[in-house]
């Protein structure tokens, strides 16, 4: 018996990464699965592995698409109980240097799309009595890096649109978010194609390794389920504790340790 028996799901961005993970899990636990991307081929490649599945291509950005898609997959599914906002696209490059077409994308996907997935889907579990939506943000919304501004700008809206929506629609749904630190998906596999640079991101991490997308998808499947019913409005870290260390005096702090060793 699974945490998920008897519960439909949809998933953005579902084609890759922690997205693909999390439709594995949520299938894995019993729930029937619908995936959504902007790329169909990579969502009907995940389809296959859950052993199908609604496959719907649309932009998350596109408040229109977004309405219809929910209202299809819940005919298909029989209902919509779930919902998981993962879709998002980032860059890095000095703030001046970005165009605005560059930080309207990075927003409309990020912000904007978790803003239409919430409004598309929350008036159908309110009418169904019952549902639980998670939405992905980033630690970079929570401690912002260099290079990031617009996708760290728009994680921060990620983790206040939860709150509101925890606050407008409790008691029958729960809205929760996650915001996972380096986590190993193709899109950071660059960074951890030199030994020397992934030795480094392990041993900066107070768990020892940089997380994987099975990680966060565990903590999503959790989130959805009974075991976290009385969770509403957080933002739960997925980082391995990478926030913890400061940045001021933690290398200073550690050579003085090593001496008293």
């Amino acid at each position: 018996m699974g945490l998920l028996d008897g519960h439909q799901a949809l998933v953005t961005g579902a084609g890759s990464g922690i997205g693909r993970a999390t439709c594995l899990r949520l299938r894995q636990e019993g729930a029937l699965v619908a995936l959504l991307d902007i790329d169909g081929e990579a969502a009907a490649v995940v389809a296959e592995e859950l052993g199908g599945g609604p496959v719907v291509v649309a932009d998350v950005s596109d408040g229109e698409a977004m309405d219809a898609a929910v209202q299809r997959v819940a005919a298909e599914l029989g209902g919509l109980t779930i919902l998981v906002n993962n879709a998002g696209v980032g860059a890095v490059k000095p703030l001046h240097r970005y165009s605005d077409r560059e930080y309207d994308r990075i927003v409309d996907v990020s912000m904007r799309g978790t803003f239409n997935g919430i409004r598309a889907a929350a008036p159908m579990m309110l009418e169904a009595g019952r549902g639980s939506i998670v939405n992905v943000s980033s630690i970079s919304g929570m401690r912002p890096t260099r290079g990031e501004a617009p996708y760290a700008a728009s994680k921060a809206a990620v983790i206040a649109l939860t709150q509101s929506a925890a606050l407008e629609y409790g008691p029958i749904l729960r809205v929760n978010c996650v915001s996972p630190g380096l986590i190993e998906t193709p899109l950071t596999a660059p960074l951890m194609g030199d030994e020397k640079t992934r030795a480094s991101f392990d041993r900066k991490t107070p768990l020892g390794r940089v997380g994987t997308a099975e990680d966060v998808a565990s903590v999503i499947a959790f989130l959805c389920s009974d075991m976290a019913a009385y969770v509403t409005g957080i933002n739960l870290p997925v980082d391995g504790g990478s926030l913890l260390p400061s940045s001021q005096v933690e290398g200073v702090l550690t050579a003085i340790l090593s001496l008293s060793d």
